[in-house]
């Protein structure tokens, strides 16, 4: 055996532990595939649309949370659609309190004048307000005995008596599309009671066969990086994580939730906000008309 004496010829100072990398809030790839450079063909899918039985509309019917951005989505989709800012459902910026307080159908106008879109918009009040709606008036709603400038009554449902009570409701009256609006930036906080009148309606329209879709709205404040770039929306691990919880609390399956971004401050129209409105629209269109068909051909 050799033996060497400590000279420090072979002494070394321990390697520091390498320190971890901080986790990235983005995915290395995008969880879900969109078509950021087609906008114009998006465009050109929702003016084509057309039902297939003539004169025929797909209504769609919002609810959510107080301050969710129900009527501010009609007013982007509107937006979109004109290729200008357009207001037509009115927003309060402040939600201290329920600004829908009536049950109103929102006709989506093409360029032309009197010439609208074959599919409308409901919007009610939200499902946390103080003054509150009972869940009976939702599921007379869906199947279309609720006419338009019926007043929300927190302490009793719309009677048969009542003038705002549709007796005999057509296809058109029906909603076909049933779509929960839920901001991204406060999901985590939803009340148990929101959450159960949310299971609740979504059981209403289960019964009727109803599809149910979920939009989430304020992307861009709940997760920076998608607030400096909007193409990070399905990279975003923060945004994957709230759609996938909610999912888990009201059960409406990840493929029916699509987050976008309303307009709301802007004054100029975005190519990447309106690829999200057109590609939500065209999968609620393509809902309603397949629950059309599948009622049809159950008659």
């Amino acid at each position: 055996m050799f033996y060497f004496p400590d000279m420090g010829l072979f002494s070394s100072k321990p390697k520091p532990e390498p320190k971890p990398k901080p986790e990235t809030p983005l995915l290395d790839e995008p969880w879900r595939e969109i078509n950021w450079s087609d906008r114009q063909g998006a465009l050109q899918a929702v003016n084509n649309f057309r039902p297939q039985t003539e004169d025929q509309q797909i209504r769609i019917l919002l609810h959510g949370p107080v301050g969710a951005g129900k009527s501010s989505f009609i007013n982007s989709v509107q937006s979109v659609l004109l290729g200008r800012m357009y207001k037509l459902a009115l927003v309060d910026n402040v939600s201290h309190g329920c600004f829908t307080k009536k049950y109103i159908t929102y006709k989506i106008q093409k360029e032309r004048p009197k010439t609208f879109y074959p599919f409308v918009f409901n919007d009610i009040m939200g499902l946390d307000s103080t003054e509150g709606f009972q869940v009976d008036d939702i599921k007379l709603a869906l199947m279309g005995h609720v006419k338009d400038g019926y007043k929300f009554n927190p302490k009793s449902k719309l009677s048969k008596e009542d003038r705002f009570y549709n007796k005999s409701p057509s296809v058109n009256d029906q909603v076909q599309v049933l779509v929960c609006v839920v901001p991204a930036d406060t999901l985590e906080p939803l009340k148990d009671k929101t959450v159960q009148k949310i299971r609740d309606i979504r059981l209403e329209a289960s019964h009727l066969g109803i599809p149910q879709v979920a939009i989430l709205t304020k992307v861009d404040k709940a997760c920076p990086e998608v607030g400096k770039d909007l193409k990070n929306i399905y990279r975003s691990k923060r945004l994957k994580e709230k759609m996938e919880e909610f999912s888990k609390d009201t059960g409406i399956p990840m493929n029916c939730i699509f987050p976008i971004k309303n307009y709301h401050e802007e004054i100029e129209l975005s190519d990447d906000a309106d690829v999200l409105i057109l590609s939500t629209l065209r999968h609620l269109l393509s809902f309603g008309e397949d629950f059309l068909k599948w009622k049809a051909a159950r008659h």
